[in-house]
């Protein structure tokens, strides 16, 4: 019967971590760019700008 080969195990365990890690990191990346968008998209739907497409004048501050 062979041996168990615990390093390549082991080694297999490690990159599987540093994977998930990797991809965790990916997440917390993406997720503010997600929320910001997915925010944006609410509060300002598409055509609430104007027929022009320019943004609406900034009221005077006197």
């Amino acid at each position: 019967m062979a041996t168990p080969n615990y390093s390549y195990e082991k080694r297999q365990r490690e990159l599987a971590k540093k994977r998930k890690n990797e991809e965790k990191r990916q997440r917390k990346l993406n997720r503010p760019n997600e929320e910001a968008t997915a925010e944006g998209e609410a509060a300002a739907p598409e055509g609430a700008e104007g027929s022009s497409g320019e943004a609406p004048a900034e009221p005077d501050p006197r």
